[in-house]
């Protein structure tokens, strides 16, 4: 399990608003993002319409979906486009790591957000930045990694309140001001040879599960016996044996054995409509005992154990049953592969060359009141319909013209 769950009382890490860190570091980004993450090129699209919202002196929130770890840096490619830094909100994860990974990813913009809990810090930093309307803020609406780059998660609503947060406040500022939304499409290509990429991955995984390696199986052959294997492990783990099924009720009977005994005991079968959000809700109400530490060491135990079986059902849910079907691209496998090896080893291998098309979408504007009425904040539809539509559109194209920039 990745190190993304803290016991430890938490600490807002403000915003860093001064400019010359980040851009001292943008001569050294596009080698950062080649040798660390494989990133070969990027082409920009639509990067007129935040070039507008900057010269009307908008609030700018930029949203863009999470489909691979580095999106963020990736985003500073954007930061590079426009001449302008941008803030960014972590999650509070990334600033435990060394002290000069702290140092330095605040320094680049990026401030800390409590995810287990309601940071009312982050929320007052993130409503200035917007407020100020100096930088564009940059929010992860999906809040997790997918490593599912043609499909889009669950949105949380957050983006929605902050962005209201500060229309209210730019609209009674003299002259009043305004705040957009830009959704932001972030779609990665393979550029390189999958089967030579991925066969040796794949191998490991193989010999872990006691399998002999399956080099004579096609690609999509391979991918799809380990995933069944892989499966078929957990079920006999949570479930007793191996399911029947389609793959889809097989991941929902074993969601269901991971979730409902756990809604049942800490939130009275109360559960929240997806299942990203069912796991956020049980982490909120279960870590706050290992924070305290007023809790024994076999509860202490018991209620980590009860974590990885939240982490087990947030990796399961990153499985879109049909994500394999038909025919499925170069991209769709090799994401497949990636998770499997980020779920067994809390790493993945890097795959290059990968080239990156980033479409900016129009501006959303953001009215300070929300409309009455209605479960679904229509912003957060607005938002989402654009984001799917974007990555629909990217993901049809059979022929990119050559990239824009080469970033080795």
């Amino acid at each position: 399990m990745q190190d993304i769950i803290i016991d430890k009382p938490y600490r807002f890490v403000p915003p860093y608003h001064g400019e010359f860190w980040v851009r001292l570091f943008r001569y050294y980004l596009r080698h950062y993002l080649w040798s660390k993450w494989g990133l070969a090129g990027a082409e920009y699209r639509g990067v007129e319409h935040l070039r507008r919202s900057l010269a009307a002196g908008h609030g700018i929130l930029v949203a863009p979906n999470h489909c691979r770890p580095f999106d963020p840096m990736a985003m500073g490619l954007l930061g590079i486009q426009i001449n302008r830094p941008v803030h960014a909100m972590g999650s509070w994860h990334l600033f435990m790591g060394s002290r000069f990974q702290r140092w330095l990813i605040r320094r680049l913009g990026a401030f800390s957000v409590y995810r287990e809990g309601t940071d009312r810090e982050a929320l007052r930093a993130a409503t200035a930045i917007l407020v100020e309307a100096r930088r564009p803020l940059l929010v992860l609406p999906e809040g997790v990694v997918t490593r599912t780059n043609d499909r889009l998660g669950t949105l949380q609503e957050g983006v929605a309140f902050i962005a209201r947060m500060a229309a209210k406040q730019r609209a009674r500022a003299n002259p009043p001001g305004q705040v957009v939304i830009h959704p932001v499409a972030l779609k990665y290509f393979f550029e390189g040879n999958l089967e030579a990429s991925v066969s040796p991955v794949l191998e490991d995984i193989e010999r872990r599960l006691t399998l002999r390696p399956q080099r004579h199986l096609p690609v999509f052959e391979r991918v799809c016996k380990v995933g069944e294997a892989l499966l078929c492990v957990k079920e006999i783990e949570y479930l007793g044996q191996a399911q029947s099924g389609t793959l889809a009720e097989r991941e929902a009977r074993l969601l269901e054995r991971l979730l409902v005994p756990l809604e049942k005991e800490w939130l009275n079968s109360q559960r929240e409509p997806s299942i990203i959000e069912r796991v956020k809700r049980l982490r909120t109400a279960i870590l706050p005992g290992l924070v305290t530490g007023d809790i024994t060491e076999e509860e202490r135990c018991r209620r980590w154990q009860q974590l990885a079986d939240l982490y087990l059902a947030q990796q399961l849910w990153s499985y879109p049953p049909d994500y394999l079907s038909g025919q499925p691209s170069a991209e769709r496998l090799l994401e497949t592969v990636e998770r499997f090896e980020e779920d067994l080893t809390d790493q993945a291998r890097i795959h290059r060359p990968l080239h990156l098309v980033m479409q900016v979408g129009p501006a959303l504007p953001v009215h300070p009141e929300r409309p009455r009425g209605g479960s679904e904040d229509p912003l957060m539809g607005q938002l989402e319909e654009s984001l799917r539509e974007m990555l629909r559109e990217l993901a049809a194209e059979r022929e990119r013209a050559p990239a824009q920039e080469v970033l080795q």
